[in-house]
Formats: structure tokens, C-alpha cells, sequence
């Protein structure tokens, strides 16, 4: 069985045994373009060719046979929209989540009578992430692309389209949107009103168990490929991931950070918040995962790395070792809590679960004792800050979580996962292997074929994993720094507006 994950960064394909057993991996990296700071696209071009050249060379490398591969199950990173003609054209690059040009028009939105009403029947809070308040934009700013366009659609669309020659988007994508009613199953009239198209701009809705049968023969042969392998339309990236994690039971909670991060959770029904802060998100009609992202993950970490971590660098070039290992090694030394030191992560605006892109970064505490490795500590502890406060957001809908499942670069930092485990209060479980959402992808492919009657089953793929225990004592630490972690982003909501205003007008933030 063979997985693929279209993320941001890189597509990767991986092969499985049925038993979940990993045969092997490839992957490949493309650029994110970001000519200014609230520039995000990709060339969905350079992804398709990634998509093509991964399973080619996984394939090759693991020497099967054509005939032995049963499927291939996708998944994908949501929120993207490309403009396409009518002969499938792209008229826009592939505009990611992480653009903000929309940002005007998500405000509006989000203060319109119309805004909470819309997130609660879409799922999708509103926010420039959104396909709608691009769409909004587009309409507004760039006229003569929005009325060439013959269809919008997103990166795994565009890359299906030219593989089969149609246009379908799974539930999952779908209701990552802002235009899926997550009741109905269908495209949600007054969002189409608002983004200012019709149904036959989008494409056409299937499951997240949608097979796609009888591949382009060119890109079969190109991929190494039978013609007639099924290809199971899949679901994004984050709720394969609480697939691949075994995060599907009610109470359990996956949490994850890469550049980015989310933390998510399964309701068997769709469940929105009365305040508008966590999304959800299809998974099957049985399965809705619930929870909120935050842009500020990795990255955070990579920022400090690249400011305050040089020494670290040029050490590790020497020694063929890992900065970014070095520098937990220095935090580690400092006391959890950093000495009374606190950073708010949000260097790049920020999305659950205040949802304000002009949110900004800050280090709260500074005093003539802080060093270095206390900027760094502190940096690791903020990003968990905001996860937790996400947590006490879903908290609300769903209760105090049971488990808590771990993936995502960073559960390869012993201190990082001690840290989560200290700052939530509970057990952290990480399994061996770190390919969740492809995991997810090839189960959901195994469900769609009539193989397995349950998801559950992942629990017998997913190998062994690793517990990490809390420390009462930090937990109580952590307990009391968060109160004011808390205290200080709601206070600082007008002058977060204020400071990007003035980083706009010295064009820092366009």
C-alpha cells in the first residue's frame, strides 16, 4: 500500500506492508515563494512533478512489482486555491494557507453579522487561511483573474485533474474551505453568495473514500505504475494524522508540530464552538475532527536557531552534528519556566486560538539575569503555551482530554516532549515511527476498498511507541506562567493591530 502527503514543504510517499510494516520512503522539497511577508504561493507545477517523481522513485526503490502495489491513498495540506482556465491552466500560482493578502477582507467578515454564522455552519474559522476570504479577495483585487477563471480548486485537485481528467475535492478539503456546510455534505449556498460564485466554479464533491480509477497511461508509465492501480482520493494532512496517530476515540487528543502545528480531536458528529475558535473538519461521515491550528511551530524554533544560535551552528558544521540539538542541550540546563521569562510564539500572526493575523511575537519578563539559553528555553516552552491554550478552547466542547498522542519533528527534542508533557499535566505518547499521515492515508485506502470494516485498526499498524511521564513540580510551575501567558495575549490584542499597522506603512508586513 502506498501513502503520499502533498504538505507544504515536501511530498513524501511511503509503502507499507498491510501489517503497517514501513517497506520505504521518498520524498521530495519544493519552495514556498514569499516575494513579501504576506506572500505565500507555490507553483503547483513543481508540486505535481514532486508528486510524479516520489512514487516513481519509491516505487523503484523498493523493488515490488507493478501488480503488488493494491493502492495509493493521498493526503494533502488544506487551504490552497488555484485559479484555473478552462483547459486546466493555472491562472494563479497555488496561494497556501499562509498567505495574508486576504486579511482586510477576513476581518470584515469575521465582524459582519454573517461571519459567526458562517463558521458555524462551514466549520472553517474565518481567517485569511480560508479559501473564501481569498476568493473575496480575489474578486475585489484582481478582477480580470476572477472572472477568467473556469474553476477554483486546490493543489490535490489540480494534481488529480491532470492524472484523471476531473475535477472532485474529498469532504475533508471541502470543509477546510469555508464554504461546506459540514450538516448538509454539500457546497453552502450563502458562502457561495459571499465568495461570489457558483457551484459549478468548484469542483465536484466526493468522499474521502472516493477510488479514482484508470490513470493517464503517460503518467502511469512515468510513475512505474499499472494503469489500473486505484487511487483513493483521501483527506488533508491533519486528520490522517490523528488517523496515523490512533487519535480516533473520543478524549483523545494528537498533537502535532512541524513548521506549523495543530492539536485535534474525533467527535463522531460535526461540533463547532460558540466563540468561533476550533474548526472541523471531515474525516467520514462517522469521524469529525475538531481541534485548532497554530502557525507558529517549528519555525519559531528555527527563527531563535538562526538569531541567537550561531555559535551552535558553526559547532555543528565542525562536528557533522545538529544545531538544533545543541541548543536544547544549552535550554536544558535553564529551570522550566525559563526564570520567570515568557514568549509568545506569534511570529507569523496567528490562528487558534486567537485567530488575529496582526498578532505578534514578544518576550515578556526580560530581566539583566536571562541568557541566551533562557531565550531559547523560553522559546520551546511559548510554543506549548499556545497549544495548551488551544487545548482549554476545545477543552470546553469536549472535556478534559484522556490521552494525548505526539508527532511532528519535534517529538525528536527529548526536552521539547518533556516540556509538552509537563505543561499539559498529562502522559505523552509518541510512536516509533513518524509517518502518521501517510499511516492515516493508507488505512483510509484500506476502509475505502472493503478490506477493513473499522478504522480502529490502525491501533494493530501503528508499532510500538514511547511514553513521557509529567513532573508534578514543573507542572505546577508551568501552571502558574501560563496565567500570565494567557493574561497577556488578550491584553494586547488593539496593540498587536497597532504594531502591524506600523510594520505595514514601513512595508515589513506587506
Amino acid at each position: 500500500m502506498m501513502g503520499v502527503d502533498i504538505g507544504t514543504t515536501s511530498t513524501k510517499a511511503v509503502i507499507f506492508t498491510k501489517s503497517g510494516e514501513v517497506i520505504t520512503t521518498f520524498s521530495k522539497g519544493y519552495p514556498l515563494y514569499n516575494p513579501t511577508p504576506s506572500i505565500a504561493e507555490q507553483d503547483p507545477e513543481e508540486i505535481f512533478q514532486a508528486v510524479v517523481s516520489v512514487i516513481r522513485e519509491v516505487m523503484n526503490k523498493s523493488g515490488i512489482r507493478q501488480d503488488e502495489l493494491s493502492f495509493i491513498s493521498f493526503s494533502s495540506a488544506m487551504h490552497s486555491v488555484i485559479a484555473v482556465d478552462d483547459q486546466g491552466n493555472p491562472l494563479t500560482k497555488s496561494i497556501t494557507w499562509a498567505d495574508n493578502r486576504s486579511v482586510k477582507y477576513a476581518e470584515e467578515l469575521k465582524a459582519s453579522n454573517r461571519g459567526l454564522d458562517l463558521y458555524r455552519r462551514t466549520g472553517t474559522p474565518i481567517h485569511p487561511m480560508s479559501p473564501i476570504t481569498k476568493l473575496i479577495w480575489l474578486k475585489n483585487e484582481h478582477v480580470d483573474v476572477f472572472q477568467k477563471t473556469y474553476k477554483f480548486i486546490g493543489i490535490k485537485e489540480y494534481i488529480f485533474y491532470k492524472m484523471f481528467h476531473q475535477y472532485v475535492m474529498d469532504y475533508s478539503l471541502a470543509s477546510a474551505t469555508g464554504m461546506f456546510n459540514v450538516n448538509t455534505l454539500q457546497w453552502d449556498k450563502e458562502a457561495l453568495e459571499i465568495a461570489g460564485i457558483t457551484e459549478e466554479k468548484l469542483p465536484i464533491l466526493v468522499p474521502t473514500t472516493h477510488v479514482l480509477h484508470e490513470i493517464d497511461h503517460q503518467f502511469a508509465n512515468e510513475m512505474n505504475i499499472s494503469k489500473a492501480t486505484p487511487f483513493v482520493v483521501g483527506a488533508s494532512d491533519g486528520v490522517l494524522s490523528n488517523l496515523g496517530l490512533n487519535a480516533i476515540k473520543p478524549g483523545v487528543l494528537a498533537v502535532t508540530i512541524g513548521t506549523s502545528g495543530a492539536i485535534r480531536t474525533v467527535s463522531n458528529k460535526p461540533l463547532t464552538d460558540p466563540k468561533g475558535r476550533t474548526f472541523c473538519y471531515a474525516l467520514t461521515k462517522d469521524h469529525w475532527v475538531i481541534g485548532g491550528p497554530v502557525n507558529n511551530g517549528g519555525v519559531t524554533f528555527q527563527w531563535a536557531r538562526d538569531q541567537f544560535g550561531q555559535t551552535e551552528i558553526q559547532q555543528a558544521e565542525k562536528a557533522g552534528a545538529d544545531a538544533y540539538e545543541l541548543l536544547t542541550e544549552m535550554a536544558e540546563k535553564i529551570a522550566p519556566g525559563a526564570d520567570g521569562l515568557i514568549f509568545h510564539p506569534y511570529m507569523a500572526g496567528e490562528r487558534a486560538p486567537i485567530w488575529n493575523a496582526d498578532a505578534r511575537g514578544s518576550f515578556f519578563g526580560l530581566a539583566l539575569y536571562h541568557t541566551r539559553a533562557h531565550l531559547v528555553r523560553a522559546v520551546l516552552e511559548g510554543v506549548i503555551y499556545n497549544l495548551y491554550s488551544v487545548m482549554l478552547a476545545l477543552q470546553e466542547l469536549i472535556g478534559e482530554p484522556k490521552k494525548i498522542h505526539a508527532s511532528g519533528g519535534f517529538v525528536r527534542s527529548k526536552l521539547w516532549c518533556q516540556i509538552m508533557a509537563d505543561v499539559f499535566g498529562q502522559p505523552v505518547t509518541i510512536p516509533e515511527s513518524f509517518e502518521s499521515s501517510c499511516l492515516g492515508a493508507v488505512v483510509l485506502g484500506l476502509y475505502a476498498l472493503g478490506e477493513i470494516e473499522q478504522l480502529e485498526v490502525v491501533e494493530e499498524m501503528i508499532g510500538s511507541t514511547n511514553d513521557i511521564e509529567p513532573n508534578a513540580q514543573n507542572t505546577k510551575t508551568y501552571e502558574e506562567l501560563m496565567s500570565i501567558f494567557l493574561s497577556i495575549s488578550r491584553k494586547m490584542e488593539e496593540d498587536y493591530h497597532r504594531i502591524a499597522e506600523y510594520q505595514r506603512k514601513l512595508g515589513k508586513n506587506e
